[in-house]
Formats: structure tokens, sequence, C-alpha cells
């Protein structure tokens, strides 16, 4: 057609943080993916070749053909895509047979969106748990995290935030920041009713800064993990073409940036496990309007929290990767200056992910930092019988 496509960079880290997405894309001019994994630094390239993206590169995706629907003898429920089959992690394929969908009504449509998340099996007496993920993700980055919460007696649930995870979303709604906030809080008052404990890590950390704000009856305290909250949105990407976008997030759920943004995320991981966690990871992005959710998520301007953040007047536990290579730990300390009631805890010889990398550090000082709160509440008690 004779049109020249500009050339962009595709970070991989850009799966774990929005603003490392801002100096994204694509080269489109032939349309090749490379299959060689770097064996260092946090860029690689991606090249596209005509005929090998999708068949409708540049236009909304129709989500009118949903994928067939089956029944699994591993008790996966019918919703989740056939390519779970593939995943070999116990603790992903558990989870995952856990994951349900509730009816969840937004205050703008008078249609309702049966939203995914994993309920708790059963109630406690403390403040619920609830955890949010990261940027084009699913509940399923709790894999490791969940059962030992449960296993603590914590009652906890694992919201798939608007637009990702496994809800569905054949009609789809605005993705913008506003509709998720609305979409959370319907489902939270909905279903869950009662103020919360609210984990966000990475761009879950800016889902939970700016519900908190706007809706500070619903929280009760905070837990931010590798917190990515000084990004500006999505930036530059909010004027890009719908092609160029379209194309990118193409890129953006391929195998190698997703197998390269695990390698990059973590302190050391596998080859295997990163293959494993790469088919985890890149689930959710097989739905047929992911596409369109994350293009609009991208084109609305996305989170931009930075000015929100000594509003949070919530108590705060701030928990860190010391050797996060996608988020420098230097904004650890800034954002504990920033936040009036908020501690730190870094967790040494760990990475971006430390729910992932050292589940068994954070469901401990999540659990120590929930019951903490039953403890004063208890001592409160006893010293008025």
């Amino acid at each position: 057609m004779g049109m020249t496509w500009q050339c962009h960079v595709i970070r991989a880290s850009a799966i774990y943080n929005i603003q490392e997405f801002n100096h994204c894309l694509l080269y489109l001019d032939s349309i090749n993916e490379t299959d060689d994994i770097l064996p260092g630094g946090d860029t690689k390239m991606f090249t596209l070749s005509a005929g090998s993206g999708p068949a409708s590169l540049g236009a909304p995706a129709k989500c009118g053909s949903l994928r067939r629907l089956r029944a699994s003898a591993d008790g996966f429920p019918s919703f989740i895509p056939k390519e779970v089959e593939r995943i070999k992690d116990p603790f992903a394929r558990k989870l995952a047979t856990r994951i349900e969908r509730l009816p969840v009504q937004l205050s703008s449509s008078n249609s309702r969106i049966m939203s995914s998340c994993v309920k708790p099996l059963s109630l406690s007496k403390t403040s619920p748990v609830v955890l949010l993920h990261g940027f084009d993700s699913s509940c399923l980055e709790w894999r490791y995290v969940y059962p030992l919460l449960e296993e603590a007696g914590l009652e906890t649930w694992a919201i798939d935030i608007l637009g990702w995870g496994f809800s569905d979303l054949e009609r789809l709604p605005s993705c913008d920041v506003a509709t998720k906030r609305d979409h959370f809080y319907q489902l939270w008052k909905s279903h869950i009713k009662r103020p919360m404990i609210l984990v966000g890590p990475s761009l879950g950390a800016a889902v939970a800064i700016d519900f908190t704000v706007n809706h500070p009856e619903a929280v009760d305290k905070l837990v931010l993990i590798d917190a990515s909250v000084y990004a500006e949105g999505t930036g530059s990407l909010t004027k890009l073409p719908r092609a160029v976008a379209y194309a990118g997030v193409y890129v953006l759920k391929s195998i190698p940036l997703r197998f390269y943004a695990n390698v990059l995320a973590c302190k050391s991981i596998s080859f295997s496990r990163s293959s494993d966690w790469t088919n985890v990871g890149r689930l959710h992005c097989l739905y047929p309007w992911w596409d369109d959710a994350t293009v609009d998520f991208m084109i609305s301007g996305g989170y931009n929290v930075s000015s929100q953040i000594q509003q949070v007047k919530k108590k705060t536990l701030i928990i860190w990767g010391e050797d996060d290579q996608i988020i420098s730990n230097k904004l650890a300390v800034r954002l504990h200056c920033e936040m009036p009631n908020a501690i730190i805890r870094q967790i040494p010889d760990c990475g971006h992910l430390p729910h992932v990398e050292k589940p068994h550090s954070v469901s401990k000082l999540i659990t120590e930092f929930v019951q903490e709160n039953s403890y004063e509440e208890l001592h409160f008690s006893s010293q008025y019988l």
C-alpha cells in the first residue's frame, strides 16, 4: 500500500509497568516475530510480518463469536479458555478451578457483567482480604499466596479488574479508570459488603489508591506491593492511531514478550518455569474481547494517581522486592515518605513480583498486618469489660 510505519521498541517490562509501555510499540513494516530470548537487558525488538498477525489487525475484533464452552475433567469452569489445560503449575490449575463469575451491574448501565473472581470458602471475623492484580493480568497471579492466606484463616477474595481476567465482556463496556472503579465498587457493594484489606501489586497499587480515595468507606487498610503509582497514565499512547494500538496489544500478548517479562520481573527463574508462567499470564488474553478492552484502556489515559497518594489516610503496608528491575526500590522509600500512615517491608533476593517469588514472606506480612487490627480491637474491647 506504500504506507511507511514508524518503528518503536517494545519493552518486556511494559507488562508490569504501564510507564514502560509508553515507550512501546512495533515494527510493522514486515511482521516476523523473533523467537530468541535475550539473555539480559530490558529491551526486546519484535517485528510483525504481513500475514502473520491477526486477520483484523488495526480494526476492533468482534466479540460475537465466543470460543466453544467445554467441560473439564479437572474441574475448570467452562468459561476458562481451553488453553488452561496446557498449564502445568498445580497451584495455578487448582486456583483456576475455583474461579467463578458473579453478577455486577454498573451504575451507568442496565446490563449486568458476569465478573470473575475467587470467593472465600468461609467468612471470618476479621476484615476480608481482597487481592487485586497488576496490569493486564488476572486473579491467577495469586496462585501461591491465596491458599496460604486461607490456611491462616483469612477471608480472602481475588478479584479480576474490569477489562482483564476472566469476566464475560462480550458486551464490552468502557474500560477506562472511572468504569473500572465503578465496577469494583459495585462488586464490593453487592458481594463483599464490608470494609476490606485491599491488596494491590504493581499497577494494582494504583487501582487500590484510586479506589480508596474515591470510596474510603469500603477500605479498612491497604497493602501495596512494588507499586506502580508514579506513572503519568498511559501518556502518549492516548494519541496512537487505533491501527497501531491494536498492533501493539497483539505484540503485548505474544509468547516471546511474555516469556521475557517473566525473566525480567523475577530475581531468578528457570526456562521451564518461565514457559509455564507465560501460559498462566496470557491465558486471559485469549478471549475475543481482550484486544478491544486493552486498547480502550490505553487510549483512555490510564491511571495517574501520584497526586492522590498523600490523600490516603488508611494504614498502609508497603512491600517491595529489593532486587526489583521494573520499578526501583528507591520509589518504595519515596512512597513511604509520602503516605502519612504507612510502614515498609522489603524482601531480599526478590524481584518485581514478591507474591509470586516469595509467597510465604508476603503471606506472613499480610497475615500479621490483618491480625494486628484484630489484636487492637480485642485490646480496645477488653478495656471496657
